[in-house]
């Protein structure tokens, strides 16, 4: 069979395949939710006063399990994962894909460019609060082991965050083989703690029943619906596994989920549920108590290797979530580095990483406790999954033609959840939730603020351009010196003169043999194919245009683009070019389009964005600057 010519032989190779992208989904996919209980039944019975009866423990087992299976299963795994951009998902995809459903409403675009911009926003409040909690529901396990030991949970906590901080300029490259073994060692543990206690009381498993749920919420109502602020907290971090559809596709997410974290995330909060109607004292921990004495330690020690897994794959977001924002012109240019050789899209980009490094810190010092973290927790995600609701909804209405009623049913059966999951949170905000909310709009007000000034710039600086063809025609009437080599000028429109040609020109009196004008243009896709990448226009009088793609998920490299456009005609020696990049200096206007303090604020953010240069990989040796004015 392996010698047949009909390709028997690649099933084999593709089971293979298949099961390592599986295994490294569970090392990163599911470290978030893979994490919740270490926290999760804590907070529902700890934090609200909620007796441990066995009516109660089936009521939250079951509000769990139908919010596991409806926010996770159906809506995440089966039907958002299907709204892939070009196969990759995340909320900036989503909104790529959704934006096209109004290419021609100004108005629609803007709603669904803040809505995307918000929950994309949110996200960093979730890369800041993540690695707080989870860190600290790990270590607090210390003092469960040895209540002695208490005092020495939140420095012990500070120091692993510091190193994980530290780490990332080294990249996940050098120890991501270890996070798939790892969280399955973890998953397994959670199962196997959890099974044990059901076998000793089976009763557990009639929280199946979404009867359960609903009888537990009709008896308790306005205390059953504040309890569902605790309960959220088991699916947090449900959003990255669209977010990470990319790296490893719809089946490997979609074969790790049923095939091992959900019955283990789940059997273990069985377990925690028939420990606590065994001993309802064990409320102040139920997750490290559902272990036996002699596995403390051991757990305490998995239990932060996992809380540092879990951490990790959100900062890495954060970082993929920049550079997407940088290309797609929301976010000014960090300094980026690239981690690996091998594989693409590793980046560490150090100014968020030591902003959300400082962030982390003050939340740790400020709320001291996970219990008093949880209170933080759960806002900024629900709001996050309640937006992907809405722009999943105009997805399956304009791009899959869904009908009025099919997408009127998706979109009410999961906003009822998300909205009853966002009120039950937004209680909490005066307790902590305002945390994460407060620096989410605040890094919107960033992104919209950057996205509309760098849109004034360009309307200023078209204003006053020259058209293209008519100053190529002047030159012939009044031609300049020329000079041997090429002079490559970055624009952003194509049509007219840049002032950097303007200002070389009238400064330097000549004009090189090879005039290019070069504009990048970032496409609402994440890969743009390389056949497609370089789009070159030769013009009279040495003059030509290129035009150069790229996704949203691409990382630029003009030299390498310019080595592709050689196959259409253009010439291209690195030691022959010169590359000229116009540099505004930005004024405020009285009266202008923005108020005056967020003119300020995009001159700050623009006066401190990093080099043009560096993010398009050109050489410093071969760059020449022309500085501008610019009247905002």
């Amino acid at each position: 069979m392996q010698n047949t010519p009909d390709g028997t032989h690649a099933a084999p190779q593709s089971r293979g395949r298949l099961a390592a992208l599986t295994v490294a989904a569970i090392g990163v996919v599911f470290g978030d939710i893979g994490t919740s209980p270490l926290y999760t039944m804590k907070e529902v019975f700890g934090s609200h006063g909620l007796e441990p009866s066995h009516a109660n423990v089936l009521g939250i087992l079951s509000l769990v399990f139908w919010a596991l299976i409806i926010i996770v299963a159906l809506k995440y795994v089966v039907f958002i994962m299907r709204a892939d951009n070009r196969g990759e998902g995340g909320i900036m995809a989503l909104m790529a894909l959704a934006q096209r459903t109004a290419a021609k409403d100004p108005r629609a675009i803007w709603w669904l460019t803040a809505a995307g911009l918000f929950g994309a926003a949110l996200f960093y409040g979730d890369g800041v609060i993540t690695p707080a909690i989870s860190v600290l529901s790990a270590v607090e396990g210390v003092a469960v082991t040895q209540p002695a030991f208490a005092p020495l949970v939140l420095p012990l906590s500070l120091v692993i965050i510091v190193v994980l901080f530290a780490f990332q300029r080294k990249g996940t490259a050098s120890v991501g083989a270890l996070f798939g073994p790892v969280m399955i060692l973890w998953f397994v543990t959670l199962g196997v703690l959890g099974l044990h206690k059901v076998i000793e009381m089976p009763s557990v498993l009639l929280a199946l029943n979404p009867l359960y749920a609903l009888q537990f919420l009709a008896e308790h109502q306005l205390h059953g619906f504040l309890v569902l602020g605790s309960v959220v907290l088991a699916v947090t971090g449900a959003e990255a596994l669209y977010a990470d559809m990319g790296h490893f596709g719809r089946k490997p997410i979609k074969l790790a989920w049923f095939g091992l974290v959900l019955p283990s995330i789940y059997l273990n909060y069985l377990g925690q549920g028939a420990l606590l109607v065994a001993d309802p004292s064990a409320a102040r921990n139920p997750f490290f108590l559902l272990a036996p004495p002699w596995m403390l330690y051991p757990m305490v020690g998995l239990a932060t290797l996992a809380a540092i897994i879990a951490s990790q794959a959100v900062i890495s977001g954060a970082f993929s979530l920049t550079r997407q924002a940088m290309q797609l012109g929301y976010c000014p240019r960090f300094s980026l580095i690239h981690t690996s050789a091998k594989e693409i899209g590793q980046v560490y980009v150090p100014g968020i990483n030591w902003g959300l490094l400082g962030a982390v810190l003050a939340l740790v010092i400020g709320f001291k406790s996970s219990s008093a973290l949880a209170s933080a927790y759960g806002i900024a995600v629900t709001l996050t999954m309640l937006i992907d609701t809405v722009l999943a909804f105009i997805v399956v209405r304009s791009l899959w033609g869904w009908s009025g009623l099919q997408g009127g049913i998706f979109l009410a059966g999961f906003l009822i959840v998300d909205l009853a999951f966002v009120s039950a949170c937004s209680v909490k905000i005066l307790d902590g939730g305002w945390f994460p909310l407060t620096m989410g709009l605040g890094i919107f007000l960033l992104l919209a603020t950057w996205r509309r000034g760098r849109q004034l710039v360009a309307e200023r600086t078209r204003t006053d351009t020259i058209p293209l063809e008519l100053f190529i025609q002047s030159l012939f009437h009044s031609p300049p010196q020329r000079v041997a080599g090429t002079g490559i000028f970055m624009t952003t429109n194509l049509e007219g003169v840049p002032r950097a040609l303007l200002h070389n020109l009238l400064h330097n009196k000549v004009l090189h043999e090879r005039v290019v004008l070069l504009t990048v243009v970032t496409e609402d896709v994440p890969f743009v194919p390389e056949i497609d990448r370089v789009w070159v226009e030769h013009l009279d009088y040495g003059f030509q245009r290129i035009s150069v793609h790229y996704g949203f998920k691409d990382d630029p490299d003009i030299p390498a683009a310019l080595l592709q456009a050689q196959g259409q005609g253009f010439e291209f020696e690195m030691m022959e070019t010169s590359f000229f990049l116009g540099r505004e200096k930005l004024i405020p206007r009285i009266k202008g389009v923005m108020p005056m303090w967020r003119e300020r604020l995009f001159i700050f953010m623009f006066r401190n964005s990093g080099s043009a240069a560096d993010f398009f990989r050109i050489p410093a040796n071969r760059v020449v600057e022309f500085g501008t004015q610019v009247e905002l």
